[in-house]
């Protein structure tokens, strides 16, 4: 059965990080907006779990650093790589400007909470859990609105713009005839768990050793560990079973010890299919593309949610008055893209510079037998000169074109506990 069309001045499909912050931000510029998120809930495993430096200072231009503060993250101020010839550093963000010298870790899902939560206090909001979007409303080549489906009965939404943040496999995009250029990716990686004991290192951690590239993140009580292998190499993988991959984890990070036997069968890894690609246009009438649906990331760097996040504030701000009065041009929809077309293509184009130098090497097959991973120069520079840390801290935390709150989404929140969980948490 078929309801009768109800209307929002935005519907922003994909209840995700972008999808979320940019309903938070419309809504409180008085815009009417829906959100509809295909599932029941936020709880994904192996998702991005970090919120950088300049995700951190938005949330408390929203007024909400302190609500993140109490979930609580784990605070992460460093990064490094361990080589078969020994440990560096690769970025301290203690050097950055701002509050915020920390990444945060901290479950997806806690922080999707937070912006949900904040975004039901708005009159002008909604969200719509287990709304399936099927297919696009046109009225001649514009977009008006969107198909859905939710709690087993097909259902319509008018709107005058459809914002579609529904990840790399985006059906906003699809049905849109967005087209997107994909670029070759060399890599997957498979992502599981194992516990982590407190004489432990902390942090976030890279291991290149011979044909292997991983890395750890601490998050407490365990590690998150994501293996990187070559692109379509996950059938050789199983063929040799869960006996070779814990030796191979073995003779990679030896000190995890017998933790490896707590992965019973390949089913308890997950592997995340890597993608590099991006729309040339990310819009037409009445539609606009943002976050992972129009640009897919490489995991390198870790920077995807962050970009995702930005797109939304930049979409927010742009589209805020033209939305209030129910005319968006296509001309505010190029607006969009054009503030963030220059910090995606940059750094996708870092992300393959880092495929080609660094991935490839590490995880080409050596006929020759085994090889000793030793600094290059650059890292070795970084050691000598620390300061220079700062640049990939800086790249990596707060990104090429960060963006703040606009002031009509603002609100005023005590810090005191924020900035005390922030100041002691990295110490």
């Amino acid at each position: 059965m078929t309801t009768s069309a109800t209307k929002a001045a935005c519907c922003v499909v994909g209840g995700g990080p972008a999808g979320l912050v940019l309903g938070l931000i419309l809504a409180r510029a008085g815009v009417r907006t829906t959100v509809l998120e295909k599932h029941a809930d936020f709880l994904r495993d192996f998702r991005g779990d970090t919120v950088h430096a300049s995700t951190l200072t938005l949330l408390d231009e929203l007024g909400l650093g302190e609500q993140f503060a109490a979930l609580p993250p784990r605070w992460i101020d460093k990064l490094s790589v361990q080589l078969d010839s020994g440990t560096y550093g690769v970025a301290d963000l203690t050097r950055l400007p701002g509050r915020h010298q920390h990444i945060a870790l901290v479950p997806q899902w806690d922080f999707l909470n937070v912006i949900a939560d904040a975004s039901r206090e708005e009159a002008a909001y909604e969200l719509i859990m287990t709304a399936e979007v099927t297919d696009l409303l046109w009225d001649g080549r514009r977009v008006t609105g969107v198909k859905y489906r939710h709690d087993g009965q097909d259902q319509q939404l008018e709107a005058d713009l459809v914002v579609g943040c529904d990840g790399r496999s985006s059906v906003v995009a699809e049905r849109a005839r967005l087209r997107s250029r994909t670029f070759g990716v060399p890599m997957d990686v498979l992502w599981f768990r194992l516990p982590r004991l407190a004489t432990d290192p902390e942090g976030i951690r890279g291991r290149i050793s011979r044909s292997n590239l991983l890395i750890m993140i601490d998050r407490g009580d365990y590690y998150q560990i994501g293996l990187v292998i070559r692109k379509g190499s996950i059938a050789t993988l199983r063929d040799h079973g869960i006996v070779a991959f814990r030796q191979r984890l073995r003779d990679v990070i030896p000190w995890l010890g017998d933790r490896v036997e707590l992965l019973q069968s390949l089913d308890d890894i997950r592997l995340l299919n890597v993608q590099l690609s991006r729309l040339p246009r990310w819009y037409r009438d009445g539609v606009l593309c943002i976050g992972d649906a129009a640009h897919a990331m490489s995991p390198v760097g870790g920077v995807g949610i962050n970009l995702a996040v930005q797109d939304a504030v930049a979409a927010g701000r742009i589209l805020a008055r033209s939305l209030r009065i129910g005319r968006v041009a296509t001309a505010s929809l190029r607006a969009v893209q054009r503030r963030r077309w220059v910090p995606t293509v940059l750094t996708q184009t870092f992300q393959r510079i880092a495929h080609r130098v660094v991935i490839v090497t590490s995880i080409a097959e050596d006929e020759a037998g085994p090889r000793t991973i030793t600094a290059p120069a650059p890292l070795r520079l970084m050691q000598r000169f620390p300061f220079l840390q700062a640049i990939p801290g800086y790249f990596v935390s707060i990104g090429l074109l960060p963006e703040h709150a606009p002031d009509f989404a603002r609100r005023q929140a005590s810090l005191g506990s924020a900035a005390r969980l922030s100041a002691q948490g990295h110490k």
